[in-house]
């Protein structure tokens, strides 16, 4: 079976594991352990890690705080923001094609009394900065918007969004999960005030992540217990999690560009193969502001449920796997306007460092015959 559906998950890079297993058995000590050499190696271990993750987004280490994962570290920003500013106002703006991790906490933050406003891409997926201008309030008190979608790669407008909130005094969080170790992201520019990142998509462990939150920026915490993370998330740090994170931003950051490069070109040939072979297929999003290794494809003429489960060739998913357990369409696919019929039959193929050529060539051959077959049969 050829994988492409690295933006559900990646696999633990060979050498991302080989730094972190000394750290199960023969540095396992606690962090917060301060009289002890088992305690001082994994405080060092985590140090360095954070160092590293800082280096990759441009920030200081003291402005990381490791998570389970980046929904979590989502949950952490929106709430412990809006329970440590409320009294400034209780308005938030996010967009309809966000992740449920945002979306999600955005339904638990208006039953506690939150005012949101929910964006609608256009027919691209891309918001402009003018849709969120025309969305503010004197009570906005922050903005959530994702880098990338992990649906179909679309890529916001980040930085201008950024320096509309900053203008206003308005916090500005972006999901940067499917963005982190594809595209560049430094955030020395300040313009980001908190941002959200989970370590197996960027072939690190799952189960571990980091919400980068600046110094200026007062959260609330969601988890007591110790004050651990300056205060900001309480509990004992995983170790070997953490140490892959670390390892796995130091490739990323080693390998960003050309990965991009080779990543585009194979997504290119892949879509353009899938296209040159199969009538009424089409792109779903932007096809300049996007992540080098998605596309997102629908087939007209063909019943969605029986596509996914005859390419069984090719692991890939018609949206996002938090989603996968719902039968309904892809929300992202119709917020931009697709009916349900297209987005039932829509699959989108995420690329990855270990994509291969003849992968592509094989899904090329695959796609196209299944199509085929299916429409021969309806």
């Amino acid at each position: 079976m050829t994988y492409l559906d690295y933006n559900a998950t990646t696999p633990v890079d060979p050498v991302v594991l080989d730094a972190m297993l000394p750290f199960f058995r023969q540095h396992f000590g606690n962090p917060a352990s301060r009289t002890h050499v088992y305690g001082w190696q994994a405080a060092d271990a985590v140090a360095q890690a954070r160092d590293q993750l800082a280096r990759l987004l441009g920030v200081s280490e003291k402005e990381i705080v490791f998570t389970s994962g980046a929904t979590e570290s989502v949950n952490l920003a929106l709430k412990g923001a809006f329970e440590a500013r409320r009294s400034a106002g209780g308005h938030i703006i996010t967009v309809e094609t966000e992740h449920k991790a945002v979306l999600d906490t955005c339904d638990h933050l208006l039953r506690l009394g939150a005012d949101v406003t929910y964006v609608t891409p256009h027919a691209d997926g891309l918001i402009d900065p003018e849709q969120v201008e025309a969305a503010l309030r004197s009570d906005t008190l922050l903005i959530s918007v994702m880098v990338a979608n992990n649906e179909t790669g679309v890529v916001q407008p980040i930085n201008a969004l950024a320096q509309l909130a900053q203008e206003r005094g308005i916090l500005f969080h972006t999901d940067a999960t499917q963005a982190v170790g594809k595209l560049p992201l430094n955030l020395s520019d300040g313009l980001i005030d908190m941002l959200s990142l989970s370590g197996h998509k960027l072939y690190g462990p799952k189960g571990v992540g980091a919400l980068v939150a600046r110094k200026h920026v007062k959260l609330t915490a969601q988890q007591d217990g110790g004050r651990h993370e300056r205060g900001r998330r309480s509990g004992t740090l995983n170790v070997p999690g953490i140490v892959g994170l670390g390892k796995a931003a130091e490739l990323c950051q080693q390998q960003l560009m050309t990965e991009a490069l080779r990543q585009s070109a194979l997504r290119d040939r892949l879509e353009q193969g899938i296209l040159s072979r199969v009538p009424d297929a089409a792109v779903n999003g932007n096809a300049t502001h996007r992540l080098p290794n998605t596309t997102n494809i629908s087939f007209a003429h063909v019943d969605g449920e029986r596509l996914l489960d005859s390419l069984h060739e090719l692991a890939a998913s018609n949206g996002s796997a938090c989603t996968s357990a719902t039968t309904e369409p892809s929300y992202v696919l119709k917020a931009m306007g697709l009916s349900d019929e297209l987005a039932y039959a829509s699959v989108r193929f995420s690329l990855g460092r270990f994509t291969t050529d003849d992968e592509i060539d094989r899904a090329i051959q695959h796609v196209a015959d299944t199509v085929s077959q299916l429409r021969g049969h309806s």
